[in-house]
């Protein structure tokens, strides 16, 4: 008789968790879905919560100690790391960082790059979350220094900078076409609406009034500054967080239809938007889980 596992399971957002004890994957798979309320029957993926790992083998499965936390994905959902941020900006260093103060011997505070290295070092897909000024501090890092702190090789140190350096141009050039877009969108409203200003007064102030008055659905699972997000501001898409862009995409264009009160035509194209930027963040975080793979592999072979 197969020993049964305790096991903990949650969904991509991470808002729902669940203690099981089931004596193997499938097993895993039918019981976590149940809890979770997936539908019967709709396939899921299942992967380690802690770094995204894929578990298909059942040999793998049961090597895993007691109490690992996977997580269930439909066909559309992707896992992605736990964010603690700090303002809105920064990720604040994980609990197992702390273990390595010490030995930094209060260097920090000469070197504030060093907190952010460590967190490349645990998980480069980081760099995707930072804020521009967290970048530009490890850009200006001396690649040495930053080499060791981050365990790679010098040249791969200056490899990541640069790259570093062109997550910042690329923010700054988005950031200008988005203000110029912004400025041109304003300026055909105000001409095109004058005449509809003098024909119907008030009433787009009242519709203004409306978006900032209207209450958030409670079944709709989504936050209140979420919403106001979407209906509110100019490409909202990229004011959102990978789990909020993960919900409206999943929810579908009649679902959202009817939380945001918009027409078809909105909704789709809001949709759209959302769908694309979430296809870009999800590729930077493939693409960084790449590079770190090969880093680790370069790493090994170097000790061995």
């Amino acid at each position: 008789m197969t020993d049964r596992k305790p096991c903990k399971v949650c969904n991509f957002t991470r808002q729902k968790s669940y203690g099981v004890v089931v004596p193997s994957l499938e097993e895993l798979k039918l019981k976590g879905s149940e809890f979770l309320g997936f539908s019967s029957g709709q396939p899921v993926t299942v992967v380690l919560d802690n770094d995204g790992t894929i578990v298909e083998d059942q040999a793998y499965f049961l090597c895993l100690p007691s109490d690992t936390k996977f997580m269930l994905l439909h066909e559309r959902e992707t896992w992605s790391p736990v964010r603690r941020v700090d303002g809105g900006t920064a990720w604040m260093a994980r609990d197992s960082m702390l273990l390595e103060v010490d030995s930094v011997d209060g260097s920090s505070a000469a070197a504030p790059w060093l907190d952010l290295a460590r967190q490349l070092k645990q998980d480069l897909a980081s760099i995707i979350l930072m804020s521009d000024e967290d970048l530009q501090t490890l850009v200006d890092a001396p690649s040495t220094e930053l080499a060791s702190a981050v365990g790679l090789q010098e040249k791969k140190a200056e490899e990541l900078q640069e790259t570093l350096q062109q997550v910042l141009d690329r923010r700054e050039e988005e950031r200008q076409s988005k203000e110029l877009l912004q400025l041109y969108l304003k300026a055909v409203e105000k001409e095109g609406g004058q005449q509809a200003d003098q024909s119907k007064p008030g009433q787009e102030k009242a519709g203004d009034l409306e978006v900032e008055t209207v209450e958030v659905d409670s079944a709709s699972g989504f936050m209140s500054r979420t919403l106001m997000v979407l209906k509110g501001k100019t490409s909202p898409e990229t004011r959102l967080s990978t789990e909020d862009l993960q919900m409206v995409v999943t929810r579908g264009v009649e679902a959202m239809e009817r939380v945001l009160g918009l027409d078809r035509i909105k909704t789709s194209a809001l949709l759209r938007a959302c769908e694309a930027e979430l296809t870009e963040r999800l590729q930077q975080i493939q693409a960084v889980q790449s590079i770190r793979s090969s880093a680790q592999l370069d790493s090994s072979r170097g000790s061995s």
